[in-house]
């Protein structure tokens, strides 16, 4: 009995003072003293409570513009969206903040994060990758414009890493084509692969399987194609072979080569 009472006092104590500082901070909202507001919204960004900070920092943007103040609450009101991770608005309010203020002292900052918050929104390989396009294009842009910035090294790693996760939804899509044995599809989507990605670390397994498909391919098409589509697979083994002479797909891509090299003879009149 005891203790039910001891933890009821303890929740009313807790609703009490929960209430006594929402009641503060709903009293500060309605003062419309814009220097009081414009202080506290800066004490609170400064704790780290950035939705009370973006709530008062609402309520004085509007009256600032042409003002001084202007900028400041501007910037450090995209970034309570940002640390809220609001990233559709924190890049719509970074890039608003700087086509507003472009002389500002927090341009730079400004642009690097229209960009970071397109790649706080880069979602998995698998799903659309707008947002990662978007982010490239970004901090594409950002390293062209401060070329001297500390930012631009980091810009080029995230760029790479984007660049890999677009790599691996592309060769992920050609995989499902040579799955549903989608052979002219898989041919394109590999090739395009390699020539999007022509540093990939993959060449060699993407070649492989393109002279795969394109074999596949070759065999299950009609009679008037099937010379032309053999063709097409010899000369591609024939660039394997002499690309990769110690690839453990060797032995497979000379059977793909010799076979079709004999499918060309027995076809060809």
């Amino acid at each position: 009995m005891k203790n039910r009472l001891f933890l009821i006092v303890i929740l009313g104590l807790v609703i009490f003072f929960g209430s006594s500082c929402k009641s503060e901070f709903e009293k500060l909202r309605a003062t419309g003293d814009a220097q009081t507001l414009h202080t506290k919204a800066f004490e609170y960004y400064d704790k780290g409570d950035y939705v009370k900070a973006q709530l008062l920092f609402e309520l004085i943007i509007n009256n600032l513009r042409g003002k001084t103040q202007a900028e400041k609450v501007y910037f450090y009101y995209a970034n309570t969206h940002y640390h809220l991770k609001k990233y559709i608005l924190a890049g719509y309010y970074y890039k608003n903040f700087a086509n507003t203020f472009p002389n500002s002292q927090y341009r730079e900052e400004a642009d690097f994060m229209t960009a970071y918050s397109n790649y706080e929104l880069s979602p998995k390989f698998r799903l659309d990758q707008t947002y990662t396009e978007k982010a490239i294009d970004e901090f594409q842009l950002f390293a062209n414009t401060y070329p001297n910035s500390k930012r631009v090294e980091q810009c080029n790693l995230l760029i790479e890493q984007m660049r890999q996760k677009l790599e691996k939804k592309a060769v992920a899509e050609a995989e499902l084509y040579y799955n549903l044995k989608q052979y002219q599809s898989a041919v394109h989507t590999f090739e395009n692969v390699l020539k999007d990605y022509p540093d990939t670390k993959e060449a060699e397994k993407l070649r492989y399987l393109t002279i795969k498909a394109a074999y596949l391919l070759a065999q299950n098409s009609i009679y008037e194609k099937q010379t032309e589509r053999y063709e097409s697979t010899f000369k591609k083994s024939n660039l394997f072979i002499q690309k990769y002479p110690e690839s453990k797909y060797i032995k497979e891509v000379r059977s793909i080569n010799e076979n079709s090299n004999n499918k060309i003879k027995h076809i060809l009149p």
